[in-house]
């Protein structure tokens, strides 16, 4: 069901959108997490290393989905709060256009480039063929990545954040079923997790496709039939995807910097870090998440006008958002030793050991990045992308620098301090940025 959030309350407003999302997330985060899970539990901590290692390079990928996603919902949705809904169809429409060509033009590249990007992370000669065969079967589902994750946008651009959940229900527990199927019943190894993702990914991307397209027949029937592209709307659409495209490519390229320090102290660190990566993302993309839901508030009434509603959902999903933070860094700080010992057995000890470090030291710090990713997305969904920009990048720039020069003093540990001290710094930038005011004055439509 579609909703409107240029009216009404905005406490229970941003808090029935939101929640949903959330909960999106964390069956998200679920699918995401099966194939280390499955790995290191019914493979081995080689599994384990060689999944987590792969993981960094399809970052690339998902930020690509993600940028795509991003430009598509933020425009839909300023088209959707100022009644367009003619132009909010070309929008739709246009973005599938794009991102078909550009699922495609990626896939030929990762096959071409698969063995190079994995030498360029350092990958240990014993886990080369593993991370190799399982991103070249990730690699084969790109264009299902593509448009599940746009359309799935699309339905929380309209206030729908219902469907993206019952999607990501069904597919995130059939994930985990179908992985632990492949490798104990087949007896594959990390080539049945990786099948089992591209699978369960292919029946969700045909699905929300499906209730996508009978959920545009509903809307504007009686209107003058839009048309199917527009080069105007995909410079729209650009505006918000490249930027978003550059800044989560450029986080996955840091990432991989950050992975081949971590490579540098062998498979116990790496495993241990693939394992610990997996719940610091989890509680990362859920606020963000949490985000995109605040972006699509701030995209709504802007196209309607209505700068201060925008400011009352900022503190409202800052307050939700934070709950959650808080609530994540009590559970890791007290229990995340425990919860590490779903991906692997508790005979490997180095590996939980490291795993629980990483975690100690980052998690308090997640209200900090909370701040940051709440006022980004008032940035992102009013158009302001260069602060939204200038502050990720600094994140990223400093945490990667001090990840090299930090762990030749500390080890491991000066690898997972760079963390809070990146997070520290973008935040500061984010908040000025928003102060400034500038946000309230962006027009894209």
């Amino acid at each position: 069901m579609n909703m409107d959030l240029t009216e009404g309350r905005i406490r229970p407003l941003i808090w029935k959108f939101t929640l949903p999302l959330l909960g999106s997330m964390l069956f998200q985060q679920l699918y995401n997490i099966a194939d280390s899970l499955v790995a290191g539990k019914f493979i081995g901590p080689e599994a384990l290393a060689a999944v987590g290692n792969s993981y960094e390079i399809t970052l690339i990928f998902i930020a690509f989905a993600f940028g795509s996603n991003m430009g598509a919902s933020v425009i839909v949705s300023q088209y959707f709060g100022a009644g367009r809904k003619r132009e909010m169809r070309t929008a739709i429409t246009t973005t599938f256009i794009a991102a078909a060509v550009l699922s495609l033009a990626l896939t030929a590249l990762g096959l071409l480039f698969t063995g190079t990007l994995l030498e360029a992370i350092n990958t240990p000669p014993e886990l080369m063929a593993d991370s190799a065969l399982y991103l070249d079967i990730y690699i084969y589902g790109l264009a299902f990545l593509f448009f599940y994750n746009i359309a799935t946008g699309i339905f929380t651009a309209m206030g729908d954040s219902r469907t993206p959940f019952l999607f990501l229900a069904f597919s995130s527990t059939a994930n985990i079923a179908v992985d632990i199927l492949f490798v104990t019943a087949f007896g594959m190894g990390v080539d049945g997790v990786a099948w089992a993702t591209f699978l369960c990914q292919g029946v969700s991307s045909i699905l929300a496709m499906a209730t996508l397209l009978r959920r545009l027949r509903r809307i504007g029937e009686t209107e003058e039939k839009a048309p199917l592209f527009s080069a105007r709307i995909l410079r729209q659409i650009t505006v918000i995807a490249i930027p978003s495209i550059l800044q989560q490519s450029f986080v996955s390229v840091g990432n991989i910097l950050i992975q081949s320090v971590i490579n540098s102290f062998g498979t116990a660190v790496m495993a241990g870090y693939a394992a610990a990566i997996k719940l610091n993302n989890m509680v990362i993309t859920s606020i963000t998440t949490m985000g995109n839901g605040i972006s699509s508030f701030t995209a709504q009434n802007s196209g309607a006008g209505k700068t201060d509603r925008i400011r009352e959902g900022r503190k409202e999903g800052l307050m939700l958002a934070s709950i959650f933070s808080v609530a994540a860094a009590i559970l890791f700080v007290s229990a995340g030793g425990i919860i590490l010992l779903l991906f692997m057995n508790s005979s490997a000890a180095e590996a939980l050991a490291e795993g629980r470090r990483f975690l100690l030291i980052i998690s308090p710090f997640y209200v900090v990045v909370t701040v940051k990713i709440i006022t980004d997305a008032v940035l992102r969904g009013s158009g302001d992308m260069m602060p939204f920009m200038v502050s990720t990048f600094s994140d990223l720039i400093l945490r990667a620098a001090l990840a090299f020069i930090l762990s030749s003093v500390f080890g491991p540990v000066g690898i997972w301090l760079s963390w809070p001290i990146g997070w520290a710094a973008g935040t500061l930038i984010s908040y000025a940025f928003y102060r400034s005011g500038h946000w309230k004055r962006n027009k894209l439509i």
